[in-house]
């Protein structure tokens, strides 16, 4: 475990405004803000954008975007996203009302398409031809 004095100003405001153990995940992506290779504000927002929001892996396979690194259904896209942003506006010292304020310029990720499941049709029965007893 690293030292709290060696910790980056950016980091410890992200450890300190997802202290809650249910926030650590948000923690983390508000660390990953701070750690951007971004040089500008919005290069930093970019790379959230890139980070939550992701394009499906295979071209023109809109249901191949689940199998990328995003954290998964559309509300945690966002959280991620929000939470990147309070990085990247430690890092930038932006305001954090400013930060709150940002959107991603992303669409939500795609739903995938409904799996049509093909309905069986009735077996009929089919019972085995008469076999001799054999036990005597």
């Amino acid at each position: 475990m690293i030292p709290q004095q060696w910790a980056s100003p950016c980091g410890k405001q992200c450890t300190n405004k997802y202290a809650a153990l249910t926030k650590l995940p948000w923690r983390v992506f508000c660390k990953k803000g701070c750690d951007s290779d971004g040089d500008t504000w919005e290069e930093c927002l970019e790379d959230c954008n890139q980070l939550c929001y992701k394009d499906p892996v295979l071209k023109d396979q809109k249901w191949s975007a689940y199998i990328d690194r995003s954290p998964g259904s559309a509300s945690y896209s966002e959280e991620c996203f929000h939470a990147c942003v309070s990085g990247c506006g430690y890092k930038f010292e932006v305001k954090p009302d400013e930060a709150d304020k940002v959107s991603p310029n992303r669409p939500l990720k795609p739903e995938p398409e409904p799996v049509q499941k093909s309905k069986r049709k009735p077996v009929d029965h089919i019972f085995p031809p008469d076999v001799p007893d054999t036990s005597a």
